[in-house]
């Protein structure tokens, strides 16, 4: 082998070996132009595998072995072509102006070609018929037995020839199958004595042939020698949506051999035009003919293409025919007439002088629906166990419908207020009656066990869920008010306030109030019976708007005493009692005699309850006590949240400075850091201060006027007085009398290096604060330290900004620790 020869493989070989993804079809066929030994090296040499070029052996299908297996087609999303890609925009907007006019019609047939085309199309499902015609390149396989056993296996020639062995050349190209059979065996039985032949294909040749016209791509292509004219088309990607389906021309040495409808093939599954192609055939696609379109109940609407003379018959065959629900009495036929004006003509398809309309382009038949114009049937919906239509025969009547409550109906279904909706055809209307759903079905009340017509409905409405209930009000309500005129107020009603279902319904057969309260489901236990009004829209002489109110009484209107007529559109409201059912309580415990939950009326005190709560036991300490409030509660978390975003900026601000001289800023930043901890963790409590001393005692006080939620909380008589803040040691300590302010700091081991002494202050029991004057305090004065005092050592801020707001904080943490500590211990 030559230079030549061998770099012509090797450069084959490697993009191969490299990406097999990226071959090419014209690299595949110089590849197998080589020798089947050459082939092999190379491809073991570069670890290719020959069967997935189509190379090497081959599977055999039913005697015969076909050459080059390749995937026939692949999805069209797949394909990156960019000459597909055109080619589909153009199909698609060359095809617009039609679906435009026919309302997105699809046109039938070409979704069978939805896949992009591969080089090869192996026929590989098929047996070899008998009719094959012999041609060079096929392979004939000779089996032969008897006297000896033989296998053979020839390979026609270019001049059509096989050389069989002690015989000699035999001319066999042009013979079919079935001939070169019968030649074989009479040649082997003439030659062979004693021996018997089997002949079979092996391997078939491939051809080349042409797919032009509205192709999704045109070109050549090498298919097998078993291909037919729809192989063909699969191969090239199908046809375009500007192509014609119908009259597909198989072409041969420039004369027209036959014509493809793929019609027949797509609704008949006829293959009979179906021909095998020759080296060389042309299958051309011309442009699409006319078109027409049907839509509506049949089983196929699209569009479709109609050969000369085709009728609304033809196209109604052609879609499969009317489905179950299709109305024929009433067709329409869409044409564009000679002045290029849309033009519709009423058609009757039970006449066959209707089907026997001629089509032109641009046509588009609408079958209509049975639904929407069937008689003798009622319509049973909402809350009703089997809703859906029933046949309706003359003196059928609600019960006939609903023959149980228990089983019929839902449990959510509202048996006071249920309606027939009739359907005024010729006047294009609805008429609404209301009927009470127990008297109908249980009492068989004729009044309300209504007798139906054909098309009636009869809507049974939610009790529990109102939206569900206002949602199917809501078409109904929509009909009334689009049928009313001028000079007429739409027959709907709102109902607003203390009903079960507020909202819009139906003006009342008899336009009563009654009848609306009881259609909104009755009053509420909170609805005011001493008054009620009616807002009322009128036009004035003038013709200007004019709103009214009317006064009834809700209570009179229910025992029937009082009738009040309504009128479209009127507004009703009915008044609720203020804070109905409402109770206040305020909860006692501790040293309360009866303490628990008690309700109090509004504008009571706290000496109102206390005194029915039996007042206080003997082990009370009403100087202790904590009395706390919801309100005040908002209040302190509300003063809780400042507080801790203003400490957060200042944090931020005192890391932002820095140390100063004597490089304090990391002590500083470490006492805001601790405050805003306190902050953090603190929980408001909502503590208002009281004289609960006097309260008890029955002496002057100013009168706590409760609120609902109020908590009072009396402790036992406490022995202890606490320390609290820069103390060494923060602890509790026994009172004793004649103790100052001074010695329980002492006995807490005195202030830290952070205390500000000149700041101390006194918590008393009650919760007051007291602000100590050294000459008090120190000096032996009035006021003295009584049991349950705590005493507050604050910290040292005055070495840092914001002095005013710490200060603030640091109070604010530790009145509600205490606070949280009292009620803890209670």
């Amino acid at each position: 082998m030559n230079l030549k020869n061998f770099l012509l493989p090797l450069a084959l070989a490697l993009p191969l070996a490299a990406q097999a993804q990226a071959i090419s079809q014209a690299q595949i066929e110089r590849f197998k132009s080589l020798p089947k030994a050459q082939q092999e090296a190379l491809a073991n040499q570069y670890g290719v595998d020959l069967s997935s070029l189509g190379g090497g052996s081959s599977p055999s299908i039913n005697g015969a072995q076909i050459r080059n297996p390749a995937p026939v087609v692949q999805p069209i999303s797949s394909q990156k072509d960019g000459k597909l890609e055109e080619s589909d925009e153009a199909t698609q907007g060359s095809s617009a102006e039609n679906e435009k006019k026919t309302h997105r019609l699809e046109p039938f047939g070409y979704d069978l070609f939805a896949g992009s085309p591969s080089t090869f199309a192996p026929v590989t499902s098929i047996p070899v018929p008998g009719k094959y015609t012999i041609g060079p390149g096929d392979e004939i396989r000779i089996q032969m037995w008897g006297k000896e056993s033989r296998d053979l296996t020839l390979t026609v020639d270019r001049n059509g020839v096989i050389s069989l062995p002690e015989i000699g050349p035999e001319p066999v190209a042009g013979m079919s199958f079935a001939d070169l059979k019968e030649r074989i065996n009479a040649l082997v039985n003439e030659h062979y004595i004693g021996m018997k032949a089997s002949v079979s294909l092996g391997e078939l040749r491939s051809m080349r042939v042409f797919v032009l016209g509205e192709a999704r791509t045109p070109g050549a292509y090498t298919v097998s020698s078993l291909s037919t004219i729809t192989n063909a088309l699969f191969v090239s990607g199908g046809v375009k949506r500007t192509g014609s389906l119908r009259t597909i021309q198989h072409k041969r040495n420039g004369k027209l051999v036959g014509t493809l409808d793929l019609y027949d093939l797509l609704l008949k599954g006829d293959t009979s035009e179906d021909e095998r192609l020759q080296p060389g055939d042309v299958i051309f696609i011309p442009p699409v003919g006319k078109l027409a379109g049907i839509k509506g109940e049949v089983h196929r609407p699209a569009l479709y293409e109609l050969e000369i003379g085709q009728t609304v018959g033809d196209v109604i065959r052609l879609s499969g025919g009317f489905t179950a629900d299709a109305y024929p009495k009433r067709a329409q036929l869409q044409r564009v007439d000679d002045n290029f004006n849309l033009r519709i003509e009423d058609l009757d398809l039970t006449n066959n002088g209707a089907k026997n309309t001629r089509l032109q382009t641009g046509d588009v038949l609408t079958v209509s629906s049975v639904t929407e114009l069937t008689e003798g049937f009622v319509s049973l919906e909402g809350e009703a166990v089997r809703s859906g239509r029933y046949a309706w025969k003359p003196g059928l009547r609600v019960s006939d419908l609903i023959d149980s409550l228990t089983f019929d109906v839902t449990r959510s279904a509202d048996y006071r207020y249920a309606l027939r909706v009739r359907e005024q055809v010729e006047r294009n209307i609805i008429e609404v009656k209301s009927f009470n759903l127990r008297k109908a079905v249980v009492d068989g009340n004729p009044e309300h066990d209504l007798l139906l017509q054909s098309r009636d409905r009869i809507l049974l409405l939610s009790e529990t869920n109102p939206e569900q209930r206002q949602q199917a009000l809501a078409d109904i309500n929509r009909r009334l008010q689009s049928q009313t005129g001028p000079n007429s107020w739409a027959p709907v009603v709102q109902v607003a306030g203390a009903v079960r279902f507020p909202g819009t319904y139906p003006m009342p057969e008899n336009g009563t109030l009654k009848e609306l309260l009881d259609a909104a489901g009755g009053l509420k236990e909170n609805a005011l019976l001493l008054e009620g009004e009616i807002t009322r829209y009128t036009t004035s002489e003038k013709g200007t708007g004019e709103t009214s109110v009317i006064q009834f009484t809700p209570s009179a209107v229910l025992e029937g005493s009082e009738s009040v007529s309504l009128q479209g559109r009127d507004r009703i409201l009915i008044k609720g009692v203020p804070d109905f059912a409402k109770t206040n309580t305020i909860t006692l415990a501790g040293e309360v005699l009866y303490p628990g939950e008690y309700t109090f009326q509004t504008g009571e005190t706290l000496s109102d309850v206390l005194q029915r709560a039996g007042g206080l036991t003997s082990n009370a300490y009403p100087k202790g006590a904590v009395f706390t409030r919801a309100k005040l509660r908002q209040l302190e978390a509300q003063r809780l949240q400042e507080a801790e975003e203003r400490l957060q900026g200042d944090l931020l601000g005192v890391q932002l400075e820095g140390n100063d001289a004597g490089g304090n800023a990391s002590d500083r930043v470490g006492q805001v850091q601790d405050l805003l901890k306190d902050v953090q963790s603190s929980r408001p409590v909502g503590r208002m201060v009281i004289n609960l001393a006097a309260i008890a005692a029955g002496e002057h006080h100013q009168p706590v006027r409760l609120q609902d939620g109020d908590r009072l909380t009396v402790p036992e008589i406490p022995q202890a007085v606490t320390v609290f803040g820069e103390v060494q040691f923060p602890t509790s300590h026994m009172h004793q009398e004649g103790l100052t302010l001074e010695d329980y700091l002492k006995r807490s081991g005195g202030p830290t290096r952070q205390a500000d002494e000149s700041r101390v202050y006194v918590v008393r029991a009650d919760g007051s604060v007291m602000m100590p004057q050294r000459s008090n305090w120190f000096g032996g004065g009035a006021s003295q330290l009584e049991p349950g005092d705590t005493i507050i050592m604050p910290i040292n801020v005055d070495r840092l900004n914001q002095l005013e707001l710490w200060t603030n904080v640091s109070q604010i943490v530790y009145q509600m620790a205490l606070g949280a500590a009292a009620v803890g211990n209670l």
